[in-house]
Formats: structure tokens, sequence, C-alpha cells
């Protein structure tokens, strides 16, 4: 047996899939919204299907809005079966500025209201 036959033999066919990611707000954890297009069993149109998948992200380096390859793999917690592939393309990242955050509370000035 050569090698590549023992490295497939150890992996093994992984399902993999190619969506985007919706949060990153748990800890080593990403949501990854995967949208797939089918017909519709009646009516015959082509309708966009969406499932959301739990993956694991070990360095916490996928962003909301990138797009992500996730691998499936053994199960790590009630929800999570995935890991992170590959990030594919980055989201791009857009500093917003809003007027009420200008200044912070410390250089803002103090106003004082006076008792009738």
């Amino acid at each position: 047996m050569t090698a590549a036959e023992q490295a497939t033999r150890k992996t093994g066919n992984k399902n993999e899939k190619v969506g985007e990611v919706i949060s990153t707000k748990m800890a080593k954890t990403i949501v990854v919204e995967v949208t797939r297009r089918s017909a519709h069993p009646v009516y015959k149109r082509i309708v966009n299907k969406r499932k959301k998948f739990y993956a694991h992200d070990e360095q916490q380096s996928a962003q909301i809005g990138d797009i992500v390859r996730i691998v499936e793999c053994r199960p790590l917690s009630r929800l999570k079966h995935w890991e992170l592939g590959t990030v594919i393309r980055r989201a791009v990242q857009v500093a917003v500025e809003h007027p009420a955050l200008e200044g912070s509370a410390d250089t803002r000035a103090k106003q004082t209201v006076k008792k009738k």
C-alpha cells in the first residue's frame, strides 16, 4: 500500500460545503449559512434554500461576511459537526463613523441641570 492510499484511508471522504459566515459571537465557533438552488417539487421553479451550520474555528480567523469552506468532522458539541477548512474570500470591512460616537464619554462637555 502506498503512502497516498494510507492517507486516503485515514481521512476518508469528508463532506465539504461553501457558505457565508453570518455570526462569530461565540468563542471558537462560527455560524455559516449555505445557500443552494433547487427546483420546487410542485411548481418546478428554481428556489433558494438556506441552512445554517455551526463550525469550529480554532484560531478565530473568520469574520462576518467571509466566504468559507467547512469540512465535516466528528461531533464536537450538540450542534457542532463541522470545522473551518479554508477562508475562500475575505469580506470588505468598512469603517462606519456615526455622529453620536464622535466624542467619548470622558471628552464630552458635561451639562448641569438646574433645579427650580
